[in-house]
C-alpha cells in the first residue's frame, strides 16, 4: 500500500490527503453562473445567456414588475418620445394604489341597487384615497352597468356604486359581492392609464 501510495504521487504531484481541497478549488475557479453572484459584480446579462437552468418569470414584487412591463413596452416602440417619459410619476402612482387597497379602511352597507362604501385612512393613504376613489368612481360611471359617484371626506372619500339597472338582481348582487376592493378594479382602463402617466401624455389622478 506504501509503494502505491507513493507511485500514485509521484504521478499526480498531489498528496492524497490534498487531493480533495485541489479539486474544490479547481471547481471555484469554473463558478456556476446558475448560482447566486455579489451583485455589484453581477452581469445579468451573461447569466441569462449563458444558464441553462430555467429561470424565474416573476420579478418578486407588483409594482415593480408593473414598471419594467412598461419600459419595456417604451423601449420597443421606436416612437418613444423619451423627453417626455415619467416613470417617476409612475412609480408615484403605484404607490398610491398600495395605500389605497393594502391600508385604507373600507366600511360597506348596502343601498338600493348597489352599496355606498366610506374609504378612510391617515396620511399618505388618506390622501391616496382622495385622489383615486373619486377619479375612479368616474371611470366607473362611464360603463354600461354601473352608475358611480364619490366625494372627498376629510379622511377619504365616500363612493356609491349602483347598478343602472337596479332591477338587475344580478348586477346588484355583483357590486356587493366585489366591494370596494373588487369595484376599485373594474374596467379596462388602469394598464392604458399607466402607460399614459410614464409617456408623459397623463398626469396621475388628481395632478
Amino acid at each position: 500500500m506504501t509503494t502505491l501510495t507513493t507511485s500514485m504521487r509521484r504521478l499526480t504531484g498531489i498528496s492524497l490527503v490534498a487531493f480533495p481541497a485541489a479539486l474544490l478549488a479547481q471547481q471555484s475557479a469554473t463558478p456556476n453562473k446558475c448560482a447566486p453572484m455579489n451583485e455589484a459584480t453581477m452581469d445579468h446579462a451573461a447569466m441569462m445567456k449563458d444558464c441553462a437552468t430555467p429561470l424565474p418569470t416573476l420579478p418578486g414584487q407588483a409594482a415593480f414588475g408593473a414598471i419594467g412591463e412598461v419600459v419595456r413596452l417604451l423601449k420597443a416602440d421606436s416612437n418613444t418620445d423619451w423627453s417626455r417619459v415619467n416613470i417617476e410619476a409612475l412609480r408615484q402612482h403605484l404607490i398610491d394604489m398600495d395605500e389605497v387597497i393594502m391600508r385604507a379602511r373600507a366600511v360597506q352597507r348596502n343601498v338600493p341597487g348597489g352599496v355606498e362604501v366610506t374609504v378612510a385612512g391617515t396620511g399618505r393613504t388618506a390622501d391616496a384615497i382622495k385622489r383615486m376613489v373619486v377619479a375612479h368612481a368616474h371611470a366607473l360611471g362611464e360603463g354600461g352597468e354601473y352608475s358611480a359617484t364619490a366625494v372627498a371626506t376629510a379622511d377619504g372619500a365616500r363612493l356609491t356604486v349602483t347598478a343602472k339597472e337596479p332591477a338587475n338582481t344580478k348586477i346588484v348582487d355583483r357590486i356587493r359581492g366585489l366591494g370596494f376592493a373588487g369595484l376599485m378594479t373594474e374596467g379596462d382602463h388602469h394598464v392604458v392609464h399607466h402607460l399614459a402617466i410614464a409617456r408623459g401624455d397623463s398626469a396621475p389622478h388628481g395632478k
